[in-house]
């Protein structure tokens, strides 16, 4: 008996922890986020615009890829709240508050984990629009 409990709770605890990792799902309805893909002006553009009008308390992010290259790294994350579904591209200085493992390793085992109270910039990039991370208070993987 005791056998087929603690295999019960063993199938539970694994089920709870996947379920925990993943977002929840949300429908993106905007023309523009369906039409460009996230690095693209078009894209931030309208990201940009859609931020400044929604109560940012009632946003969360979810971690999607980590992305390198010689001169920058980026974490893409999914935003969504408060009727708003779209992905981001957070770029990352070498050594940041509360992300400092997702660096160190280049974002494996952190795909859909939450990112808690993000803080981050909007800086205006030649053109386009650049998301600077600046912090989060927690990573809940």
């Amino acid at each position: 008996m005791t056998k087929y409990v603690f295999k019960g709770l063993m199938f539970f605890f694994v089920l709870m922890s996947i379920a925990s990792c993943d977002r929840p799902v949300c429908e993106n309805t905007n023309a523009v986020f369906n039409k460009y893909s996230p690095d693209s002006k078009e894209y931030k553009d309208e990201l940009v615009k859609l931020l400044a009008k929604i109560d940012k308390s009632k946003l969360t992010y979810w971690v999607d890829t980590y992305q390198e290259d010689k001169t920058s790294k980026y974490i893409h994350a999914h935003i969504q709240g408060d009727g708003l579904c779209a992905k981001i591209i957070l770029s990352v200085n070498n050594s940041q508050k509360g992300i400092d493992n997702i660096l160190k390793n280049k974002g494996m085992g952190y795909s859909g984990a939450k990112l808690e109270n993000l803080k981050f910039n909007i800086k205006k990039n030649g053109s386009s629009n650049e998301f600077v991370f600046q912090e989060v208070s927690g990573i809940l993987d």
